[in-house]
């Protein structure tokens, strides 16, 4: 998407942000431009236009599945739904989101929902990530 493309987008975007709540006859009033803007919001990364797409198949490998293993426990749990996952991914940013592999993603979300939410510390996880390189270390 052009500079020029996301500034029209981002003032279409504010002129149709609500004062109050407005019931609405959808989609018969709603302007192709409200259509356009609610349907490409600026902060979904996913919402922005088609790029190339890996279709390769890979071998899963373990730490993908520990990954996908561990959001869907938090979830369990009730520390976070989907939705909230695919958002905290998309607030990634476009040069993380699209140069980093799908579950590493995943972790970054979690890790950051962790920390956001005081389920652990900078300290506690700093003192992890050490233990898990010296083990990693060690196996060498």
């Amino acid at each position: 998407m052009s500079s020029e493309n996301y500034s029209a987008l981002v003032e279409v975007i504010r002129k149709l942000v609500p004062i109050s709540r407005q019931e609405m006859d959808l989609p018969f009033t709603m302007t192709p431009e409200a259509a356009q803007a609610i349907l490409h919001v600026v902060h979904d990364i996913g919402g922005q236009p088609d790029g190339p797409l890996d279709k390769s198949l890979h071998e899963t490998e373990l730490w993908e599945m520990f990954t996908h293993a561990t959001a869907e426990c938090l979830a369990w749990r009730g520390y976070w739904v989907s939705e909230e996952r695919r958002r905290r991914e998309n607030d990634l940013g476009v040069t993380l989101y699209c140069g980093t592999p799908y579950y590493a993603r995943w972790l970054l979300a979690a890790t950051k929902m962790l920390l956001d939410k005081g389920l652990i510390t900078p300290d506690e996880l700093m003192l992890k990530l050490d233990q898990i390189s010296k083990r990693e270390e060690a196996c060498k």
